[in-house]
């Protein structure tokens, strides 16, 4: 990345998140609850694209962590524990990525590709399973009524039931996590983690203990799920079991793919787009499913690479732009003298 491109990205992402600050100052609360959503959404869908989109690991049961960190987080609110919110979040994180880790030490050692996706697609259906099953959860109707937490600050009590506050608490949270795991990405863990992706064997011959790696992705993507989950119960308040089938789990994969599983922001653009898919169709039911598939459907045909992914060749395309075959192009070639 350049200095203008990066600067041009700069401005981009604090254009957002000005945009998102004065949200509630100009439209209504219905929209400040969708984009509430699609902030936490987009965390979800970050994750699962560290272990996709980074790491070549393919998941059909991402959901199973998301509603670990929900139901966590909702018996902690609704039962009143005694425990700051913020510890509670920071927790939550670190219980759901030792399960993460607990799983993946046992289904990356013994599987890959499909036999992964679908071992942990059974994971989510066994999580959805026990909590119907369980009265402590609710069984098939989950827990509803869950409050808002008060954040005792050293200099101040923040409600977060009062107005807009919870909507600006998961922009600051949503912002510092999707930064993290930018500034994860883009590291050396990341470039390893690509690399890994393109070639295992060839990582592993110059050093790279794939395994560790691999597990270390699983374990992160676990924990921010649980972060997503955790921010999302106070939130909508409600909860069910179904926050863990496997309709729940195809979301941050649609989302990725759409927006581009190999740029970091394409599971944000995607969570976007489909958001805004779902609110200009909630007159037309069952017509919303039918268009997101058939959007989806192009975009793979039209730039499998998503929408970052044709962005980006149609930002080649303007005028004084080269495309970067037609760059080599221009390079100047050795010529071959004759020999005296």
């Amino acid at each position: 990345m350049n200095a203008v491109s990066g600067t041009r990205t700069a401005l981009a992402i604090a254009a957002g998140a000005l945009l998102l600050a004065t949200l509630p100052a100009w439209t209504t609360p219905a929209i400040v609850f969708l984009v509430g959503l699609v902030l936490i959404d987009s965390i979800f869908a970050l994750s699962w694209n560290l272990l996709f989109g980074f790491t070549g690991l393919t998941t059909f049961g991402h959901a199973a962590f998301f509603a670990f960190g929900s139901y966590a987080t909702g018996v902690a609110l609704k039962m009143q524990a005694p425990i700051h919110f913020l510890l509670l979040l920071v927790v939550v994180a670190l219980l759901g990525a030792l399960f993460s880790a607990l799983v993946g030490a046992v289904v990356l050692r013994r599987t890959a590709g499909i036999a992964l996706a679908i071992l942990t697609m059974a994971l989510g259906e066994i999580l959805h399973i026990i909590i119907g099953y369980s009265n402590v959860l609710g069984r098939e109707d989950g827990i509803s009524g869950i409050p808002r937490p008060v954040i005792d600050l050293l200099v101040a009590k923040v409600d977060l039931q009062a107005g807009n506050s919870y909507y600006w608490f998961l922009c600051l949270v949503c912002s510092l996590v999707a930064g993290a795991l930018c500034w994860l990405t883009f590291g050396r863990f990341g470039r390893v983690l690509r690399s890994i992706q393109q070639d295992a064997e060839r990582t592993a011959f110059l050093g790279m203990n794939v395994a560790r790696y691999r597990l270390a992705s699983f374990t992160i993507a676990g924990g921010v799920a649980a972060l997503a989950g955790a921010l999302y119960a106070p939130w909508v308040q409600t909860i069910t079991p179904e926050l863990s089938d496997t309709f729940r789990s195809a979301q941050p994969m649609l989302n990725a793919l759409l927006g581009g599983a190999q740029s970091f922001w394409g599971p944000v653009v995607g969570t976007a787009v489909f958001a805004v898919v779902n609110f200009s169709m909630r007159t037309l039911p069952g017509l919303a499913e039918l268009v997101v598939g058939v959007i989806l459907l192009i975009i793979i045909l039209v730039a499998p690479t998503g929408l970052m992914g044709l962005l980006g060749k149609l930002a080649w395309r303007m005028p004084g732009k080269l495309s970067p075959r037609r760059a080599l192009g221009k390079l100047p070639r050795c010529r071959k003298k004759a020999i005296p």
